[in-house]
């Protein structure tokens, strides 16, 4: 079966930004049998290995669960130009993470170092020893047992705005790795006379990790100013609309 064809926010001679959906990986890695670098490679006609250009480069990564803006460079030279205004945090990132409960304040700042898990390599955690993190976020829309927040990561440390949205009391909705026994979103929690059909087991509105890349800006290899933006995907999307109509503040 052919793979879905991914869709392109942004197609250069030096650049070229996809919406990435949530459940594929950046990379290539242990366990996985497709990564976006593979399959928009093949979708470009583009190799993505080797050390001629053009070829497809990695600039910065999302998650694996994670949807939204994912960047990629096609030569050396725009992968370093890219790099270093990652590496330097000048690229200005906003996304959109649903979270659970009602923080008390409309906006506020995390800046809490972070380091490796020291029991469990796959997570990250905060710690006095750790490299400097700082997140700002502010309420986008409030509900009755969520809210959806825009966040704002001034660093790029991996799992971030997972670790520090959670350090703050305010964890991801849906998050397997951080709020891990966090109930399902269902219809039946928010609509009183919703019920399931008999025999059928109902499934929750949305059953990956609540964050989505929404905007990326940056400086192209041109010197302009780039702001590229993706829409939230169908099922964050519904999710949203129904929390908006059954359980608005």
């Amino acid at each position: 079966m052919p793979r879905p064809t991914l869709d392109i926010l942004l197609n250069t001679p030096d650049l070229v930004a996809i919406h990435k959906p949530s459940g594929l990986a950046t990379i290539p890695g242990r366990g996985e049998t497709t990564s976006a670098l593979e399959q928009l490679a093949a979708q470009l006609g583009l190799p993505h290995t080797g050390k001629d250009d053009p070829r497809l480069r990695v600039v910065h990564r999302l998650d694996k669960d994670t949807s939204g803006v994912l960047l990629f460079a096609k030569n050396i030279e725009a992968q370093r130009h890219m790099s270093h205004q990652f590496q330097n945090n000048t690229v200005q990132k906003e996304y959109l993470a649903l979270i659970a409960g009602r923080p008390s304040a409309e906006e506020g700042e995390i800046d809490v170092n972070l380091a490796p898990h020291p029991g469990n390599p796959k997570l990250m955690a905060t710690s006095k020893q750790g490299r400097p993190a700082r997140t700002l976020w502010k309420v986008e829309q409030r509900f009755r047992a969520y809210t959806l927040l825009r966040v704002f990561p001034k660093t790029g440390k991996t799992h971030q705005i997972r670790v520090h949205l959670r350090h703050g009391g305010m964890p991801l909705a849906i998050d397997p790795l951080y709020n891990p026994n966090a109930p399902p979103v269902l219809l039946s929690h928010l609509k009183r006379d919703y019920r399931p059909r008999q025999g059928v087991e109902e499934r929750p509105l949305i059953a990956r990790l609540t964050l989505h890349a929404e905007k990326l800006r940056f400086t192209n290899v041109s010197g302009a100013e780039v702001e590229l933006t993706a829409g939230l995907p169908k099922d964050f999307r519904a999710t949203v609309n129904q929390l908006s109509k059954l359980a608005g503040r």
